[in-house]
């Protein structure tokens, strides 16, 4: 009797333990599912570049050279008027969908009414209807190519929104360790 007593207690508490902690994973994984989300409208001030998935692809990417652009040239503390010191990346100007041509802008969220310097273009992102993506930690060029491929496969599963194609943006607020990056993106959607 004593031995039945012990191993009901070991199975609940074997139950109880896969509970909590699967719980506390769940909350984890809720965390990171894509949410829809209203924003506000702002305006960043960067450098852009036209390109598309295509190029992007291959090992000729101009995403990562406006990366390397951004610190090289010192950027981000020649943007005027910044209101914060995280690192937006702009996705706009779309020729047509995920397969065509778009503008990528990398710089900083500044007041309204900041004026681009020479070399640097301004953008407003309009406020309206996103969903939110927010990848795992780790280094940006595994975690960003990651999220972009969730995004994919999240807009070509029935029942969920349809993509804009307006503006979507991406938001670095702390790259002190490029190997633990955290990184929110935000797709607009349709109405």
């Amino acid at each position: 009797m004593h031995s039945y007593m012990q191993n009901r207690f070991c199975i609940a508490f074997v139950i109880a333990a896969a509970l909590t902690f699967g719980l506390r994973g769940t909350a984890a994984q809720d965390a990171m599912k894509p949410k829809p989300t209203e924003q506000v409208g702002f305006e960043v001030i960067g450098i852009g570049v036209r390109t598309n998935n295509t190029q992007e692809s291959g090992p000729n990417g101009a995403i990562p050279k406006q990366w390397q652009r951004l610190f090289m040239e010192d950027v981000l503390n020649r943007v005027p008027e910044r209101l914060d010191q995280s690192i937006v990346a702009v996705y706009t100007n779309y020729a047509s969908d995920w397969n065509g041509d778009y503008t990528y802008i990398l710089g900083a969220n500044v007041k309204p009414g900041a004026k681009a310097p020479e070399g640097m273009v301004s953008k407003s992102v309009p406020a309206g209807a996103y969903v939110e993506f927010i990848s795992k930690r780790g280094p940006s060029e595994k975690v960003v190519p990651e999220m972009w491929k969730k995004v994919w496969t999240y807009f070509q599963t029935p029942g969920n929104p349809s993509r804009a194609y307006g503006a979507d943006y991406e938001i670095y607020d702390d790259l002190s360790d490029p190997s633990n990056v955290l990184v929110r993106l935000y797709v607009g959607v349709k109405p």
